[in-house]
């Protein structure tokens, strides 16, 4: 990799990181707003080191007709997600005294919009910290986006070929710009996040709490104002809009792009909205009565159904909020939400997980194989979502289902090593791959945190997180000698 090309990414997350200082500020309007202001300085610091190094990086300036490869672009991703974490762990080690370490995870659970934490009295907490970390999943969440919809695809990697035309096609043939694509993507993001703030905060919340939930819900990022998260308020009109937002975030934005652009029908349409709405549904009134049968019978039905929506569409859309202790429903509620994290929202959102296309289409090459099997001479169509389903989407949808897989094996036996208990093993690898957050047990699960686990734990954690949000191709490459080879 020569040096102006190491310029150009240097300069690129230069500009990342003097957004990521100028973006504190809001915490410490807060802290005034919350009359604690002798608490501004953790992130007055953290602002100044942040700008100050993302100034070095850019001061350079970007060398003219350097133009950036694919192989470039997997650097530049990794290494600018790295760096951002690295910075905004500075005001969680300046304000809350904690170690690196779980500063570290922190800002890397809330930039990829995992939801995992190491933080407890949340109801205490410094209203700063509170709207820090919701204010990472919300940057992390939009950034993603622009990763899924601008990066991925020129990548080979990512599941948007398969919805350019009913989606960023369109948009680009009336907007023949892309970055115009670009702004009605954030535009949209804003926009749903300031009508979720209304919403919250008509729903029972404090202005406070609906702007921090606003922000983590859009994002699926699940970081919540109070340890008992979304149980903290009894109105049903709070969990409701949270469902709605949740579902909202899980969305492809292209195709919120394609809506406001006058295709009304564009949301409808696709197989993965209707694919995932579907599944939501149908899992939540299933759950909701076994829960109604054998946990509470003194709940109304639709109350019951509200407890079970709230999570399931939680869990679903990797989003991480808790409306009670769903750990204690019984083992078979267990394995539902365990096989729900693995799902996923759409592509082209802020939901982590495999993505629900990846199962539809897998669903059809089952079919289409077993057909072939009784039809050995017909030639079989795989159409998805209006696309034939070429070599290359399959092999890529193969090789990231795999590698998927392998990695939460292989960061579960990492944790077994370091003594923890299995079933943390195996969840908090998956939970933090998946994007969901919290795990299943005792420790990690709705009513817990990470703070307990080891170090070393929490480090490898971070590297799940951060392969999973980057959809594990674009940092297994990094592994690869010949990528360093010119």
């Amino acid at each position: 990799m020569s040096l102006p090309t190491l310029r150009v990414i240097g300069f690129i997350i230069g500009i990342f990181l003097i957004t990521l200082a100028v973006s504190m500020i809001v915490p410490m309007i807060t802290l005034l707003v919350f009359n604690r202001a002798s608490e501004i300085n953790a992130f007055l610091w953290s602002s100044l080191l942040t700008f100050i190094a993302g100034l070095a990086l850019v001061l350079p300036g970007r060398p003219e007709h350097v133009h950036l490869r694919p192989r470039d672009m997997y650097m530049l991703t990794v290494c600018s997600w790295v760096a951002v974490c690295v910075f905004a762990a500075l005001p969680f080690l300046f304000a809350r005294d904690m170690s690196y370490t779980d500063s570290f995870f922190e800002s890397m659970s809330g930039i990829t919009t995992t939801g995992a934490t190491v933080l407890e009295d949340l109801d205490n907490t410094s209203p700063g910290v509170l709207i820090w970390r919701s204010m990472l999943q919300w940057l992390g969440g939009i950034g993603f986006i622009g990763m899924a919809v601008a990066i991925l695809p020129m990548l080979r990697i990512g599941g948007m070929r398969l919805f350019q035309t009913e989606s960023s096609d369109r948009s680009e043939k009336v907007m023949p710009r892309s970055h115009m694509v670009a702004k009605y993507i954030v535009a949209s993001y804003v926009g749903i996040s300031l009508l979720a703030t209304l919403a919250f905060w008509l729903a029972g919340m404090s202005l406070f709490d609906a702007v921090n939930h606003a922000m983590t819900s859009i994002s699926t990022g699940g970081f919540s104002t109070s340890d008992l998260s979304l149980a903290k308020w009894k109105e049903p009109a709070v969990h409701w809009v949270a469902v709605v937002v949740m579902i909202l975030g899980s969305l492809p934005f292209v195709l919120y792009v394609a809506t406001l652009r006058g295709n009304r029908r564009a949301l409808l349409r696709d197989a993965q909205v209707r694919g995932l709405v579907s599944l939501i549904l149908t899992t939540s009134l299933l759950l909701s009565v076994w829960y109604w049968l054998t946990q509470d019978r003194d709940m109304s039905w639709l109350d019951a159904l509200r407890h079970v929506m709230v999570n399931v569409t939680s869990i679903t859309t990797t989003t991480g909020f808790a409306l009670g202790d769903y750990s204690l429903w019984g083992n078979f509620a267990l394995m539902i939400f365990f096989y729900l994290g693995f799902i996923g929202g759409c592509s082209g959102s802020t939901a982590g997980g495999i993505k629900i296309f990846r199962f539809q289409v897998a669903w059809i090459l089952l079919k289409a194989n077993l057909k072939q099997l009784i039809h050995p001479r017909a030639v079989i169509s795989q159409q998805y979502n209006g696309h034939r389903l070429d070599e290359d989407i399959v092999r890529s949808i193969l090789a990231f289902s795999f590698f998927f897989t392998i990695t939460i094996a292989t960061i579960a036996l990492g944790l077994s090593l370091l003594g923890v208990d299995w079933t943390t093993a195996l969840t908090g690898a998956a939970a933090t791959v998946s994007g969901v957050g919290p795990g299943l047990g005792e420790l990690i699960g709705p009513a817990g945190n990470y703070a307990d686990l080891p170090n070393t734990a929490k480090w490898l954690l971070c590297l799940g997180m951060l392969i999973g949000r980057l959809e594990i191709i674009t940092v297994l490459v990094l592994f690869i000698p010949t990528f360093w080879r010119h």
